[in-house]
């Protein structure tokens, strides 16, 4: 990691972060349909031109619906599909639509609209008439498509049991015994894969609209899997597991500012060994399937490329854990030799040691500054506050793990007054979440990007997850009526004003 690579630097400009399930229209979620299109065309008319978007994985409600536990690696969320377009295709009647319960105002309720949705993709898979199209999207995703499929079918056989409790044939993946299962449940497979259909078919023409409006569609890519996973369970040899299946080692974050013992994520973490030996093929193929769903994506926790925290199996915290180092060179080799535009992000915040920051150096990839935490301590070499910023950078008023830009200013009295001192002028609740901004903008780094929730002025109340904590988080949406042509004026005059047009 000696050589550095010229850096490319991004063109100056600013966007959006805000979930999918955060969009204010959609019955009961935003969806990849109107709401999701409604919202580019306002991104648009602002003068914004990306949208950053939580991951689009499934959701799993025993792990408090997090997009960052999924029990896929590359399938999308049926959650989000659209079924008004479903109406347009002609595999649902209007009158199908005419039955919704009422849902939450203002939060996401994942079982009650999964529940809803889900109801209405198996009406529609009877009326389906498989074509060339989608043939086409069950050889191009082979890969991973039905050890999905086939996954989810078994885990709701045997009633939602994690893999490593299934029958030992099952489990252990024997070939007959995979043979026998498929066939028995084919039609359920089906069915799966036709709601994956569904989903990249909405999803590539959400990509489309962004791109006729000039809106990069940005993804978020979070670093490890779940273990109860069709990942896990399909490529057992990538991870590092015992000789009874179960994680020898998982992953976490040492004590930081989120938590003073640490975050526990609990993911099994890679046999970077084996997949090294691979020539990092299952990296090599999500990273594709992300860069099919997106123009560009965000890798979460790109330190955990470089050196990751390993805590022992059943630690109840993450602080008895320790660095493993990872083959970051041959690795990024690899990435480089597949994808030569390196259209990715890297989320190098925490604990950013030498040789992360080599890492990211010889990547020449963009890093990542935030300004809520520009005022921890002495600005002066303070990596976050605007003077030391970069212009390879992405830099974030907040992100999903973040308050809002009011809550945090309510919240943190002693770094609320040195954001005062360092701007030179008293800020009050009125104006707090406007002055962040403001500095975010006017940041040399040539992204810059707001969630939604700072340009709107909201305080905590509209917090998307509170890292270390399992229940509350992922829900919040937008409020209705704030998407106004007034707000789209006032970004745009903003985006004009730091020259991110």
């Amino acid at each position: 990691m000696k050589r550095h690579r010229e850096v490319v630097h991004l063109k100056r400009s600013c966007g959006i972060l805000l979930a999918l399930s955060s969009l204010p229209d959609g019955t009961g979620s935003g969806d990849l349909g109107g709401p999701a299109r409604a919202f580019v065309d306002f991104l648009a008319r602002a003068g914004q031109s990306l949208w950053q978007v939580l991951p689009l994985t499934r959701t799993d409600g025993l792990l408090g619906n997090s997009p960052y536990s999924s029990p896929s690696a590359f399938a999308g969320d049926t959650l989000y599909l659209a079924l008004d377009d479903l109406v347009e295709q002609g595999l649902l009647a209007p009158e199908d639509l005419t039955d919704a319960p009422s849902f939450l105002d203002g939060r996401t309720d994942y079982d009650a609209v999964r529940a809803y949705r889900d109801g209405k993709v198996r009406l529609a898979f009877g009326k389906f008439a498989p074509d060339g199209a989608y043939y086409d999207f069950l050889e191009r995703q082979r890969y991973w498509l039905t050890d999905y499929t086939l996954f989810t079918a078994l885990k709701e056989r045997f009633g939602g049991l994690p893999w490593n409790l299934w029958p030992e044939e099952l489990r252990r993946r024997e070939e007959d015994a995979l043979r026998a299962a498929a066939a028995d449940l084919r039609e359920e497979m089906d069915y799966l894969a036709f709601g994956q259909f569904l989903f990249f078919s909405q999803l590539e023409r959400l990509k489309e609209r962004c791109a006729e409006v000039g809106v990069e569609l940005l993804g978020d890519l979070p670093i490890y899997v779940h273990y109860d996973s069709a990942d896990v369970w399909a490529h057992p040899g990538f991870f590092r597991l015992d000789a009874d299946l179960l994680p020898v080692e998982v992953a976490g974050v040492p004590p930081d500012y989120f938590s003073k013992t640490g975050q526990l994520w609990g993911n099994p973490l890679y046999d970077w060994e084996a997949l090294e030996r691979d020539r990092f093929s299952w990296w090599i193929e999500r990273l594709r399937r992300a860069l099919s769903m997106y123009h560009r994506v965000r890798i979460d926790h790109f330190r955990g490329l470089v050196a990751c925290w390993s805590v022992p199996f059943g630690e109840q915290t993450a602080e008895k854990g320790t660095w493993r180092p990872v083959p970051f060179t041959p690795f990024f080799e690899a990435v480089r030799s597949s994808f030569p535009d390196l259209p990715f992000l890297a989320e190098d915040l925490g604990i950013i040691t030498p040789d992360v920051r080599e890492a990211i150096a010889s990547s020449s990839l963009p890093g990542m500054a935030v300004l809520l935490f520009a005022f921890e301590g002495d600005t002066a070499d303070n990596p976050h506050a605007p003077h030391n910023h970069k212009r390879n950078l992405a830099v974030y008023s907040g992100t999903h793990d973040n308050d809002t830009a009011l809550g945090w200013f309510r919240s943190s009295p002693d770094e609320a007054r040195l954001l005062q001192e360092y701007v030179g002028h008293p800020v009050d609740e009125g104006d707090a979440a406007d002055r962040i901004v403001r500095l975010t903008l006017s940041s040399v780094a040539a992204r810059a990007i707001i969630p939604l929730q700072d340009y709107l002025g909201l305080g905590s109340e509209a917090r998307m997850n509170t890292p270390s904590t399992a229940t509350g988080n992922w829900t919040w949406r937008a409020p209705k009526g704030r998407l106004s042509d007034g707000l789209a004026e006032r970004l745009k005059r903003l985006a004009s004003l730091y020259g991110r047009t």
